[in-house]
C-alpha cells in the first residue's frame, strides 16, 4: 500500500511539472541558441560599472498575454580561487541572486518609454566549473571541446500574475546589483574579503548574434542596445547623451545583444481559430498548447 501511494505521489509530482512547463505559452520572440554552448561574450556589471542592460525587440504574429521570460546570463564566479588564477567547483554548485526583468513600451525615437512590467526573481545560478589546465593551459573550464572561462545558463521570469498585454514591439532591460554597482549596490559584504570575491560580482549576461540565433520574432535594430553605465566609455557615443540613466544605445552592439526570449499566451477566439493547424499556435488562458484541434475547440465552447 505504501509503495502505491508513493508511486502515486510521484506521478502527481510530474504531472503538476508537465504542467507548470505547459503554462508557459509560446515562444513570440526567441534569440537563445539550443542547445546552449558552453558560454558566450557577455556584457559584464560589475566590471563596466552597469545597473541595466536590454534590447529592443519586435514580436512574431500571434497571443500578446505575458507568460515568461528567459535570459541567459554568463557566470565566472568560482566556488573558491578565481577565473585568472585557477578555479575549483564542486559539480553541480549554484548561488542565488536577486534580479528584475523590466519591459518598457517603445517611446518616441526607440527611446525607453513607460514600464509596461518588471518582476524581480531570486534566480538560482551556476558557478563555472573547475579549471582543466591539462587541456587548456590556463584557467579556463574545459567541456570536452573547447575551453571557457565563464559558464552560459538560461534563468526565467514567470509574469503570468501581472496580467499584461504586450505591444508588437517592446524594450527589455535585465538589472541586478553588484558590490559598487546596480540601482542599489550591496557595498562590503563577508564574501568582499575572500579570494574568489562576491559572485554576483562575476555574473554577466550573455551576449548572442540574432542574425545566427534569430529563431521567432525579429531583432530591429541590429546595431543598437539600452544600457546604463556610470562610465561614459562604454558607451557608443562615449557618453554624450549622457550615463547612469538607462538609455538607447546606438551603433556599436552589432553581433552582441542580450540572448532573449518571450513566451506568451494566444487564446483562440473562434472555432476558425482551431481549424487546420491553427490550434497548434494556440494556447488556453493559463498559456497550455492544445494537445489537438478538438481540445481548441472545446476551449473555445466551454472555456476549459
Amino acid at each position: 500500500m505504501k509503495k502505491t501511494l508513493i508511486a502515486l505521489s510521484v506521478i502527481s509530482l510530474l504531472l503538476c511539472a508537465a504542467a507548470g512547463a505547459a503554462a508557459q505559452g509560446l515562444p513570440i520572440y526567441n534569440d537563445i541558441p539550443s542547445p546552449l554552448a558552453g558560454n558566450y561574450p557577455s556584457q559584464p556589471f560589475q566590471a563596466q560599472q552597469a545597473s541595466e542592460f536590454g534590447d529592443r525587440v519586435a514580436f512574431a504574429p500571434g497571443g500578446r498575454a505575458l507568460r515568461t521570460v528567459t535570459v541567459t546570463m554568463s557566470s565566472w564566479a568560482c566556488q573558491t580561487g578565481g577565473w585568472t588564477v585557477g578555479c575549483t567547483t564542486a559539480a553541480g554548485a549554484t548561488f542565488t541572486h536577486p534580479i528584475t526583468l523590466n519591459i518598457y513600451n517603445v517611446g518616441p525615437g526607440n527611446s525607453v518609454g513607460s514600464l509596461l512590467a518588471t518582476k524581480t526573481q531570486v534566480q538560482t545560478i551556476p558557478y563555472r566549473p573547475s579549471s582543466d589546465f591539462a587541456n587548456c593551459g590556463d584557467a579556463r573550464w574545459y567541456d570536452g571541446s573547447t575551453c571557457f572561462n565563464g559558464k552560459a545558463a538560461n534563468i526565467s521570469f514567470d509574469l503570468t500574475s501581472l496580467n499584461v498585454t504586450l505591444p508588437n514591439q517592446v524594450i527589455v532591460g535585465i538589472a541586478y546589483n553588484t558590490s559598487n554597482y546596480g540601482y542599489s549596490p550591496l557595498g562590503t559584504q563577508p564574501c568582499s574579503s575572500t579570494v574568489q570575491g562576491c559572485p554576483y560580482d562575476s555574473l554577466n549576461v550573455a551576449l548572442v548574434n540574432p542574425a545566427l540565433t534569430q529563431s521567432v520574432g525579429v531583432n530591429p535594430a541590429p546595431s543598437d542596445a539600452y544600457f546604463n553605465t556610470q562610465t561614459a566609455f562604454w558607451y557608443c557615443d562615449g557618453g554624450a547623451s549622457g550615463v547612469g540613466t538607462f538609455r538607447l544605445d546606438a551603433g556599436c552592439w552589432t553581433g552582441f545583444k542580450p540572448a532573449l526570449k518571450i513566451n506568451a499566451a494566444n487564446v483562440p477566439l473562434t472555432k476558425d481559430d482551431c481549424k487546420g493547424d491553427g490550434w497548434q499556435t494556440r494556447t488556453n488562458g493559463a498559456g497550455q498548447p492544445f494537445p489537438n484541434q478538438g481540445q481548441c475547440i472545446q476551449y473555445v465552447n466551454t472555456g476549459k
